[in-house]
């Protein structure tokens, strides 16, 4: 078995995610001062050698997880041997920078690169080409074997509400929970940016050697936008479920793509955007 890939420890004020503040807190006509708590927002810069490729708001935490998945889910790597290590710089960036060592047959072009997140980015670029450049990643459809019931499904949300300790403490972070068909909670993890808890997640599975996430199903909360959806799929997940509404984009990705996409899953009631055959009654 492919050992692991080298994710080195990072300086514990990386892992810092809540701040204090003293607020004025209104209630029934009267005013206290009182302590609250925040969700932490900090810039991560992300490198190969020395050459920068991103700069995300994320919440601290998790951030050698977040770094993997971002690599894999973007199409620099393809593999875990294709990482040979990850390191949190704990210069005057205050751990607030990640710095991947590649394998040489990663292949990695940052002018490819650029060009990339820039169509991946631009207003005009219609729905077509931007699921073409997805495919051009080598995006297989995931496993259409998998199936999952609607009773599990209903279940998750309160899972995965029940799990989020810091959205607890803050009321400020989205969460991506990875559940099995039967509705066990692998793995939740949270940050201020949706597309970041899942990179998290990616990331995770990316170190402990379970990709694809083939027999899985995730659960974000928020919208599921085509940037989740594209980022699922690098990660071969089958089923992406949310409390919200998705996209325009992500319902013709994943139509064309063969993901099951579940949209206001709240309570006893889903619906079912895509995919609907991985769904038991």
């Amino acid at each position: 078995m492919m050992e692991p890939v080298t994710l080195n420890s990072q300086p514990p004020a990386a892992q810092r995610s809540i701040a204090l503040t003293s607020v004025e807190q209104w209630q029934d006509g009267e005013t206290k001062r009182v302590q609250d708590y925040l969700a932490v927002e900090e810039p991560l810069e992300i490198r190969i050698g020395t050459t920068p490729i991103s700069v995300t708001m994320r919440t601290p935490g998790h951030d050698l997880e977040l770094a993997a998945g971002f690599l894999l889910t973007e199409g620099i790597i393809r593999c875990a041997s294709q990482l040979k290590s990850l390191e949190t710089l704990d210069s005057a960036s205050a751990g607030n920078t990640v710095v991947a060592e590649l394998a040489l047959d990663s292949a990695f072009d940052a002018s490819d690169l650029q060009r990339n997140f820039f169509a991946a980015s631009s207003c005009g670029i219609c729905g077509k080409a931007t699921i073409d450049s997805i495919r051009k990643r080598g995006i297989k459809p995931p496993n259409q074997n998998f199936e999952i019931s609607a009773d599990v499904l209903c279940a998750l949300p309160i899972k995965l509400r029940e799990s989020q300790a810091v959205f607890g403490r803050t009321g400020g972070l989205h969460a991506a929970a990875l559940f099995t068909g039967s509705g066990e909670l692998l793995v939740l993890r949270e940050d201020i940016g949706r597309h970041n808890a899942v990179d998290k997640i990616v990331g995770w599975a990316l170190h402990q050697q379970k990709l694809p996430l083939s027999d899985c199903a995730l659960m974000v909360s928020g919208r599921g936008g085509f940037e989740i959806i594209q980022k699922s799929l690098m990660a071969g997940i089958p089923v992406l479920a949310s409390v919200s509404a998705p996209s325009s984009l992500a319902v013709q990705t994943a139509r064309e793509l063969g993901m099951t996409l579940i949209g206001f899953l709240r309570g006893s009631r889903f619906v079912v955007y895509s995919g609907e055959k991985r769904i038991k009654a």
